[in-house]
């Protein structure tokens, strides 16, 4: 009777278990959840204690009918059932172990759903970063295409410039042209003068002379100018290349660092509740194997009583087994 109070109060701890870990699956607070199945769990526990308890007062009661109203023969041999016992003390601390190997995984689940996330708002911040960065650099960006555009400008003006002169130098030069090689007749009984003509292809080297120096000092003006704004537009980008550059790894190195001291927090406080709670496991535990051994203790105390009893009444008896003994020898000697 005893055995069979044990193995209903087993199966219903092992029913209520799986219940519970159906209920796991399909939570979606994991902390409501959570305390859902430790007071299940906890009123269960009192449920097998409380039968527990029952049994105990049965199997005292079973002894004490016995011990009045029972045969007085030997007590009966129950180790046929022991090896059941043992099965189902094993089928309860494989049920808790499953249940515990449960636990570790919806807190290693739930770390690396912590992580997933943490991962995931960092990197939206690094994007709507890089998107602010990009905003910022467009008007720079438009600012060196219309610097381009006015230099762009500029090097046509320049041009239209030099070839108009060009055409201006040419149409000077096609005139004095015109006028030195006209036919002029002048009768002039005076002196001779100076020679005009050579006069003027002094006039005509010295401004073509003049002119090429002009020419090339604008050239190399207008290369110079825009070397150095090719080098300055080049330079400013590199520099804002490298400053984005660097923005962009301290603030990855930043969120990074953040990443870790977050992640290193949870892990703290993950540990810290998962050594809660194998501590109050643990203390649950000890409690019971200490209420088990002052049961067993108390049980050994009733059998050491018991047995100091039969022992007594052994003495007893004895003692008038001898006397019987010696009042039969008298009777036998008398009766001789």
């Amino acid at each position: 009777g005893g055995a069979g109070i044990c193995a209903r109060g087993a199966g219903g701890f092992g029913r209520a278990s799986g219940g519970c870990g159906d209920g796991i699956l399909f939570a979606n607070n994991e902390k409501a959840t959570m305390q859902n199945l430790n007071d299940r769990l906890a009123s269960y526990l009192d449920k097998v204690r409380l039968l527990e308890g029952d049994n105990a007062d049965l199997e005292c009661k079973i002894r004490e009918w016995y011990a009045k109203v029972g045969p007085s023969c030997e007590p009966r041999d129950y180790s046929c059932y022991h090896k059941e016992i043992e099965d189902l003390q094993n089928q309860i601390l494989c049920a808790a172990m499953e249940t515990n190997k449960i636990l570790l995984n919806i807190d290693n689940n739930r770390m690396t759903a912590d992580d997933f996330r943490v991962k995931f708002e960092t990197e939206c911040g690094l994007r709507q970063n890089v998107d602010t960065d990009i905003s910022n650099l467009r008007p720079v960006l438009d600012q060196l295409a219309s610097c381009k555009t006015d230099l762009q400008l500029q090097c046509e003006a320049l041009t239209e410039e030099m070839c108009c002169l060009k055409t201006n130098h040419e149409e000077e030069m096609s005139c004095l042209r015109k006028q030195a090689t006209g036919d002029v007749s002048v009768e002039v009984n005076a002196c001779p003068g100076p020679d005009l003509r050579k006069i003027l292809e002094d006039l005509r080297c010295q401004y073509e002379t003049l002119m090429e120096r002009n020419r090339k000092e604008t050239e190399q003006w207008y290369a110079c100018k825009v070397e150095e704004v090719n080098l300055e537009v080049i330079t400013s980008s590199q520099e804002i290349e490298s400053s984005n550059k660097q923005v962009t790894e301290l603030r990855r190195q930043l969120q990074a660092l953040e990443i870790n001291v977050q992640a290193q927090l949870t892990m703290k406080e993950n540990l810290e509740s998962s050594l809660a709670e194998t501590e109050c496991r643990y203390n649950r535990y000890l409690a019971e194997l200490q209420a088990q051994i002052s049961c067993v203790e108390q049980r050994l105390a009733e059998i050491r009583a018991e047995m100091e009893c039969q022992n007594q009444e052994y003495k007893t008896l004895l003692d008038v087994k001898c006397r019987l003994e010696q009042e039969i020898q008298t009777y036998h000697c008398l009766l001789e």
